[in-house]
């Protein structure tokens, strides 16, 4: 297995006078879907503000977060109550589906021929939940094909700065189904030898690449984003960082 990670193109959005900074993925913008990871600067701004400077007279969906495997309709989001979950997934052609992140993954999917689009919250409790896979299902449900879903992968922490005990590692490994697209056996070994008090990286990227993998999406139709949150203090919060409350708006639009 190969990794994906690569630049996403810089964007910029005006409003009232100020500059507001994004990053677009690759395989979405040559496909012509609506999307963008924004920075720090999104969270001082109204989100209908926002939306209403990139897409007018659209819905806008959010939820409240709470590190689920659980997918939320658009329509069935309200504006002044939110819904639980942790994935959005359009059911009408007019719709922003917003996530917001300070660390975990902004994970954006749409499907090139019949043009549903999902948007989903994922860090460690996410991939152990297994939310890809649900997202997932749900699109073949649709009647998608793999080879036409796209996935990006948006500025999230990286592997250096993610570090955990290794009673949480061997959950992870036990939360996570062993497959052939990795070598458990050899980071067992290493694992092994750890003491229960050693810090260990954990890439939360290349393990959302392995289940995106694993539910047969080509390679070639993944993004992963090179940005790091924890490093890229100007651009973004970090959980990790600065234990901050405050988050960073992704969206892709139907």
């Amino acid at each position: 297995m190969t990794s994906h990670q690569q630049y996403f193109q810089e964007n910029k959005l005006v409003i009232n006078d100020k500059c507001f900074k994004y990053y677009l993925s690759p395989v979405l913008v040559k496909n012509n879907f609506k999307h963008g990871f924004f920075t720090k600067r999104s969270s001082g701004i109204k989100l209908s503000l926002l939306s209403k400077h990139l897409n007018k007279n659209y819905q806008n969906c959010v939820l409240n977060q709470i590190h689920s495997n659980k997918i939320i309709f658009g329509s069935n989001t309200q504006e002044n109550e939110k819904v639980e979950g942790d994935g959005l997934i359009n059911d009408k052609h007019n719709q922003n589906l917003w996530i917001y992140t300070a660390d975990c993954m902004p994970i954006l999917f749409a499907d090139k021929r019949k043009r549903y689009v999902a948007a989903i919250h994922c860090g460690r409790k996410g991939l152990e939940n297994k939310i890809i896979k649900n997202i997932i299902k749900i699109f073949y449900k649709k009647g998608c094909s793999k080879d036409d879903l796209l996935v990006a992968i948006g500025p999230s922490i990286s592997k250096n700065h993610y570090l955990i005990d290794k009673k949480t590692l061997q959950n992870f490994y036990k939360q996570t189904a062993h497959n052939e697209l990795i070598n458990f056996s050899e980071d067992e070994r290493i694992l092994f030898k750890l003491k229960s008090e050693d810090s260990i990286p954990l890439n939360l990227k290349k393990y959302a690449q392995i289940q995106l993998l694993k539910e047969k999406i080509p390679n070639s139709n993944i993004d992963i984003c090179n940005l790091c949150t924890y490093e890229s203090n100007y651009d973004f919060y970090s959980w990790r960082r600065s234990k901050t409350p405050s988050r960073q708006w992704n969206f892709i639009s139907s």
